[in-house]
């Protein structure tokens, strides 16, 4: 979610909370499968938190499969837009893996076709990726049924217009449009909290899921010199179900609120009902095992949908909002509404993750503080996860978008900081209330922190002279668990989606394929680099 260009929790406790977590035993293998402690962790925190929403917004699973090509075992990480090295981009493989993904998925719907993303609608190749595969699955004698759902900020996407793209799409699929049932809407749950769908998902009968942090834009990822760098991931078995049942419920919202032209603008084909509950009528029996990946599915529903999950006990000693203000701002659900965390578990199982961590954490994010005003300037527990990792002796690496992306609405910025200074203040801030003093949490984050901005070669810029985008949602932790999602690491009051996966050879394919090569090129930014005695704050 970008603020800036689309409209688009005392602090003791807080740390001691992340310490507990970070030294709670692991649990031992066992004949169902090896030792997962990150996901355990995370599993216990979602459990206490929100357990009424396990099943549809959170759920873990096992036996999933990171699908990829036979030929192709790191073939489930889709990049945009897959040039590292190359300042100028010129052989995007990355982008062109996921779109051949993204078509070839839905060719093989039987069923249901799902799509979650931020307006506006998937346009471009994208499009031309969703209506390729509708036709072939059609082509193979399926009717299906098919929902697009868009997330739109108030008054900046007046002219996302459902009716308009349900033409659009029905047009390019020409015959084929008649064995296709569709709905499609544009929804914002709260304006006044800045709560719409930010979520991106590509769910195929109840079986498949494409997700991440990847919009269907083609202004921003395809048709330019400068394209964004991002990431999805691709998945089957039971925990896309999960995937499938998490839009049940933000579609139910939106077809009860369908004759609310200030919340959902609404359109479908001819004849066909708002279908609230596509998933689970549809796709009622639960997807088997296509593999031995065991996996958290977890999401979140902003503000507006749900106001508290009321089987929740949980009572945390929340830090509050005080130190995260700027000037006129929202209510904090971030750091000071327990109401706002129980709906939201998405945003307590980063949190547990990192605090998960024994050995080293890698946090590549467009972000770590929010555009503020509106909205507080970070999330209280996010940092100091962090300082108790930090101070533990746990190396942390930050990759941020690069700060030159920072603008104004509409101007295409992918920053909501000046200057990387911003996040190392805030966590030697948070460092000194573990350490006890400056200098101790001063040598703490000199020893143990890499802090950069991002490049995508060892090009200062890209050769068109725009500056690097980085727009990853991700948390990597001891080259053994990670997520990605569209939830970011700073204060976002919407509803988002990811998964984390707990999986050592995908943790080390996910190295090789993009940490790795993202640090050897953004390192020349780094302000903190442990690694070489750096440390300019």
């Amino acid at each position: 979610m970008i603020i800036s260009l689309r409209l688009t929790r005392p602090a003791c406790a807080a740390v001691t909370s992340a310490l507990a977590l970070a030294v709670l035993p692991a649990a031992p293998a066992t004949a169902a499968g090896p030792a997962t402690p990150h996901l355990d962790a995370v599993e216990r925190t979602l459990r206490d938190v929100s357990p009424g929403l396990e099943g549809d917004v959170w759920e873990r699973t096992s036996g999933n499969r990171l699908d990829a090509p036979d030929d192709d075992r790191t073939g489930w990480l889709l990049q945009t837009p897959g040039c590292w090295g190359d300042a100028a981009c010129e052989h995007r493989t990355g982008t062109e893996r996921l779109l051949a993904r993204m078509t070839s998925n839905i060719a093989r719907a039987t069923r249901t076709v799902d799509i979650s993303t931020l307006a506006p609608f998937p346009d471009g190749a994208f499009q031309d990726a969703v209506v390729a595969g509708l036709k072939s699955a059609v082509a193979s004698g399926h009717h299906l049924k098919v929902r697009v759902l868009v997330g739109a900020a108030p008054l900046y996407h007046m002219n996302v217009l459902p009716s308009k793209y349900r033409d659009d799409l029905r047009g390019k699929l020409g015959p084929a449009a008649d064995a296709v049932t569709l709905n499609v809407a544009s929804m914002t749950t709260s304006k006044t909290a800045l709560s719409w769908n930010h979520s991106k998902l590509l769910v195929v009968d109840g079986g498949s899921v494409v997700t991440g942090g990847i919009n269907d834009w083609k202004g921003d990822y395809l048709d330019t010199g400068h394209p964004v760098t991002d990431v999805d991931l691709a998945l089957t078995g039971p925990g896309a179900g999960t995937a499938g049942r998490y839009l049940d419920r933000l579609w139910k919202w939106t077809c009860e609120n369908k004759g609310n032209v200030t919340a959902v603008w609404y359109a479908a084909s001819a004849d066909a009902d708002c279908m609230a509950g596509l998933e689970r009528d549809t796709n009622p029996r639960a997807v088997g095992p296509t593999g031995d990946v065991p996996v958290i599915a977890v999401g979140g529903l902003g503000v507006g949908i749900q106001d508290a999950d009321p089987t929740s006990t949980w009572r945390p000693a929340l830090p509050g909002g005080a130190g995260t203000r700027c000037g006129i701002g929202l209510h904090d659900n971030t750091n000071a509404d327990r109401d706002y965390d129980t709906v939201n578990p998405e945003e307590g199982a980063p949190r547990s993750l990192i605090s998960s961590a024994s050995d080293h954490i890698e946090i590549s994010q467009q972000d770590l503080n929010a555009t503020c005003p509106p909205l507080p300037r970070y999330d209280t527990r996010v940092y100091d996860a962090l300082a108790a990792k930090l101070a533990a002796g746990v190396k942390v690496r930050i990759v941020v978008s690069d700060p030159a992306n920072r603008g104004a609405v509409g101007s295409g910025g992918y920053s909501q900081i000046k200057s990387l200074s911003e996040i190392s203040d805030v966590l030697r801030d948070r460092l000194a209330r573990v350490t006890g003093d400056g200098r101790s949490a001063t040598a703490a984050l000199c020893s143990n922190l890499q802090l950069a901005s991002f490049r995508g070669s060892a090009s200062a810029k890209w050769a068109d002279g725009h500056p690097y985008a980085q727009h990853h949602k991700l948390v990597s932790v001891d080259g053994s668990a990670f997520y990605i999602g569209s939830k970011n690491v700073y204060p976002a009051w919407l509803q988002d989606f990811g998964y984390i996966v707990e999986k050592p050879d995908a943790a080390r394919q996910l190295d090789t394929e993009l940490l790795s090569p993202q640090w050897s090129y953004s390192k020349e930014t780094a302000t903190v680099d442990y690694e070489r005695g750096l440390c300019d704050i």
